[in-house]
């Protein structure tokens, strides 16, 4: 197991490395967009599958998304942060490895997860996956992740209440899957429902 302080961390996603991610749905594994490839590798993840993109605010994504920020303001501002996906078209911006099949989508989400989006402020928006290997149940533990996967790296829970947390209790992941949703030219077309309705 990996666990590690916070600096090491944050350099370990600079140097393309796959880290362990809290969200408020299940625990998750997450990279720099442009090392996208290792997490289908890490996962023997179909490329079929696309990666979805964290970001600690909707502004951090808009970037990689290419459509008009009013058609999809209103839904945001109502559920984000919170367990919604949107599958949106892509800008130039998305790596391609993160969606190798599907290359004019992506899958976007800011999660209602105080530590995640923390973490996320300061690497900026990252490549995720749920964490388990493809087809096997979803890990509900860091001690579970960093078993399976022990070349991941974790954050320390005493270095996340040193630098992050503030003495605010972190919210343990769901389990339950977000709600994904998809743009259909002019209105939202619900593909799995999790817990948000929209």
């Amino acid at each position: 197991m990996s666990l590690v302080s916070l600096p090491t961390y944050l350099e370990a996603v600079r140097s393309g490395n796959i880290v362990a991610l809290p969200t408020d749905t299940v625990w998750g594994l997450a990279v720099a967009p442009d090392h996208s490839s290792r997490l289908y590798q890490l996962k023997q993840r179909s490329l079929e599958k696309s990666l979805i993109l964290l970001g600690a605010s909707a502004a951090d994504l808009w970037p990689y998304v290419r459509m008009d920020t009013l058609q999809w303001q209103t839904v945001t501002k109502q559920h984000w942060p919170g367990q919604l996906t949107l599958v949106v078209p892509a800008s130039p911006k998305v790596p391609l490895g993160m969606h190798p099949k599907t290359p004019d989508s992506i899958g976007v989400r800011v999660p209602d997860h105080p530590m995640a989006r923390q973490i996320l402020t300061l690497t900026g928006p990252l490549a995720t996956t749920s964490a388990n290997l493809s087809g096997q149940p979803t890990l509900t533990t860091l001690e579970q992740v960093l078993t399976q996967f022990p070349n991941v790296y974790g954050l320390s829970p005493q270095s996340a209440v040193e630098h992050l947390t503030s003495s605010t209790v972190m919210p343990t992941p769901s389990g339950l899957p977000s709600t994904v949703a998809c743009w259909q030219s002019d209105h939202w077309e619900v593909i799995r429902q999790g817990t948000v309705y929209l």
